[in-house]
């Protein structure tokens, strides 16, 4: 979602050139990104199993284990990511204009991988605690704020990529950092 909305304001907003730097630079951030469903659906079942088992205390212990695991490590690539992505775009064929803009977008969007892999782990984490609807709006929430700041930061502003890379990071937060709360 966070893609088509970021490419849909910025190849009408900001040009065809800046469309492929965003193409390039998304895909890099989803690999990191993944580590996130990857930990979220793993320790879903973990914690499933756990609480299955009625040992309440464990459960919120592997949860919270998982919950570390993907901060820490989400943010140790997002940092390797932030060094090696002028490298990694290059490989991909970006340069010139392209390769600019591919960075600022995708510097921005590394930043805010740490969110964004809670938000991809809270969505299995609210299947497993038996409130999916809730995980349902916070996506939905998410990807609303991402509209909404795309209009903002790239349609009337005119931040370029680097607005729609912060409005995708506002939105992230609000997948990511709000479910904390519950």
């Amino acid at each position: 979602l966070y893609s088509v909305v970021d490419g849909l304001f910025v190849s009408n907003l900001v040009g065809d050139l800046a469309l492929s730097a965003v193409n390039i630079a998304f895909p890099i951030t989803m690999i990191i990104g993944a580590f996130g469903f990857m930990l979220g659906t793993g320790g879903s079942a973990i914690v499933g199993i756990t609480l299955g088992e009625g040992d309440q205390k464990k459960a919120d212990r592997y949860f919270t284990l998982f919950l570390l695991a993907a901060l820490v490590s989400v943010s140790v690539l997002a940092v390797l990511g932030i060094v090696f992505l002028r490298p990694i775009a290059v490989l991909l064929g970006a340069k010139g204009e392209l390769l600019d803009y591919a960075v600022r977008y995708g510097r921005i969007l590394m930043v805010s991988l740490p969110t964004f892999a809670l938000q991809n782990m809270f969505q299995s984490f609210f299947v497993t605690a038996e409130k999916p609807h809730l995980g349902f709006w916070f996506t939905v929430g998410a990807g609303c704020t991402n509209m909404v700041l795309d209009v903002l930061m790239v349609g009337i502003w005119g931040w370029g990529v680097e607005g729609a890379a912060i409005a995708t990071f506002i939105s992230q937060l609000v997948g990511g950092v709000l479910p904390v709360f519950y």
